[in-house]
């Protein structure tokens, strides 16, 4: 069975949690998701890079690549940083990725954004510290 790759991209940061969290999702995709092959990508301070995990999807049996930014903001690197990694022409989120000669869908996902999941978590952190008064 053919999967797809989903590159899941963190912005990277000197405190080690912004790393784990990011390769904590993606063990979770992996785990309740296993029609995807997840890898792990970062903007910037951490590695792999974007460009390192792309170049590891060029081993895969893949047949779409989704680049997927674990951010929750259109911003600049959502808008133009991420996409010119990419090779996305600005405002556009779809290209091809070239995999063993052969071109495959390359897409880039929006951000988290407004979400009723979101909201949801949001007032299950604030419950968890009112539990502690």
């Amino acid at each position: 069975m053919v999967k797809k790759g989903l590159l899941l991209v963190g912005h990277g940061s000197k405190l080690p949690y912004n790393k784990e969290l990011v390769e904590a999702t993606g063990k979770l995709i992996s785990r309740n998701y296993p029609e995807y092959i997840v890898k792990c990508g970062f903007m910037n301070m951490n590695n792999p890079s974007i460009e390192e995990c792309m170049d590891e999807f060029r081993t895969e049996k893949i047949d779409a690549l989704i680049v997927v930014p674990l951010f929750l903001a259109k911003g600049v690197h959502i808008l133009k940083d991420i996409p010119a990694i990419l090779g996305l022409a600005e405002g556009t989120n779809r290209g091809d990725f070239l995999l063993n000669g052969v071109s495959i869908p390359l897409l880039y996902a929006d951000p988290i954004g407004s979400d009723p999941l979101l909201a949801d978590l949001m007032v299950k952190n604030a419950e968890k510290v009112l539990s502690d008064l």
